[in-house]
């Protein structure tokens, strides 16, 4: 008698090629079993959802409360189905342990982080004031960052540099180059933002190496992956070739219709999907994490291919990969969602309006074997 039981959904398991209805059993906060009538001391219906292994988003902001830009991990959890949230780089050196202290320690959902290269991670983001983090050297202090790595190895996955005219006020790629350095050092990823030049994309991507991680990829004109015709500019097949992750980091201003439509045409579609929900993209268009899956149903991506890009995706993106499968033994986290239908307007950043006829909403969600129920949507 397993302690939980998920019972006749549509399991998708991209990891292990697993696409059928069946249950999944949990004992012991793990993955107990996959297979048909299996029973449990707790048994749900998903009868009509889909159960997947614990969504996971890769880019989020969560040090709510202590940064402007933060969210609260646990409802934004709740009201999405996802079993872990990556922080992108909120907190630096100077906050980490704090940030861990009273964020990652104290939360249910599991947090991941990259540690912002910035000495105070992301201090100054909000609708009146927007200072980037990079754009003072005397912040980016490369000794004091992996010191903060050695000391919070278990929950930092890598190093997270943003840059750009908002974000490094136009410093061109030496923030980059001085996370890259600390990365290198201490065995882990980069996630590199960019949004407007200076660097350029190709002077960005040139950089980066096997693994690591360029967010913001379906970004509209300027820097946008695509040419003004549609083709996928060369840089960018050269630096998926070499094995660079592509991650939607939807946010505020970092997706568009016309460079995602151009892109999966060229059968380019992201590795990770992913919200970069903060306090304000949370207000749209982004939302959360469902809303931007559910926009890449509307770019022609099957389920199992979006929910790949949730799961195994990120998984393998933060070196987890543990955390992207329902393979037994595994951590006992999963999403149950529904696929709802109906007439759903999705919006870009630019304000530019599709329709669709389904949308992902959040069911239910297991974590570490045990049932959660979910929150209201946020969209």
């Amino acid at each position: 008698m397993h302690d939980l039981v998920l019972k006749g959904g549509r399991v998708i398991d991209p990891a292990q090629n697993i696409d059928r209805v069946t249950d999944v059993a949990f004992a012991d906060g793990k993955v107990a079993a996959i297979g048909d009538g299996l029973e449990g001391r707790d048994t749900r219906d998903c009868s009509g959802k889909i159960v997947t292994s614990g969504l996971i988003d890769l880019h989020t902001h969560v040090y709510a409360g202590h940064t402007s830009i933060g969210i609260e991990p646990d409802p934004y959890a709740l009201a999405t189905a996802c079993t872990t949230l990556v922080d992108a780089g909120t907190a630096g050196p100077a906050n980490f342990d704090g940030y861990r202290r009273h964020i990652v320690e104290p939360a249910d959902v599991n947090i991941v982080s990259f540690i912002n290269i910035s000495f105070a991670g992301i201090f100054a983001f909000s609708k009146t004031v927007m200072v980037g983090e990079c754009d003072d050297f005397r912040l980016l202090h490369s000794e004091s960052c992996l010191e903060a790595i050695e000391r919070h190895r278990d929950i930092i996955c890598g190093v997270k540099v943003r840059i750009g005219m908002t974000a490094s006020g136009g410093k061109g790629a030496a923030p980059l180059d001085i996370a890259l350095e600390v990365a290198d050092a201490a065995g882990l990823p980069v996630m590199c933002h960019l949004d407007y030049p200076p660097p350029s994309r190709s002077e960005t991507l040139a950089r980066l190496r096997k693994g690591d991680v360029l967010t913001h990829c379906f970004r509209p004109f300027p820097g946008a992956p695509s040419h003004y015709d549609g083709r996928v500019r060369e840089e960018v097949l050269d630096a998926r070739e070499r094995g660079i992750i592509f991650d939607v980091g939807h946010g505020g201003g970092s997706f568009g219709w016309k460079t995602a439509e151009a892109m999966l045409e060229n059968n380019f579609a992201p590795d990770c999907i992913s919200s970069d929900v903060h306090s304000l993209s949370i207000e749209g268009p982004a939302y959360d994490q469902l809303v931007t899956m559910s926009k890449f149903l509307r770019l022609g991506m099957s389920e199992a291919e979006v929910i790949r890009a949730s799961t195994q995706g990120p998984a393998n993106a933060i070196s987890r990969p543990e955390l992207g499968s329902l393979a037994i033994g595994t951590p006992g986290d999963a999403s149950v969602l529904s696929l709802e239908e109906g007439d759903f307007t999705l919006r870009d950043v630019k304000g530019l309006e599709r329709q669709h006829g389904q949308h992902f909403r959040a069911h239910g969600m297991v974590m570490r074997g045990s049932w959660r129920a979910t929150l209201p949507a946020i969209a």
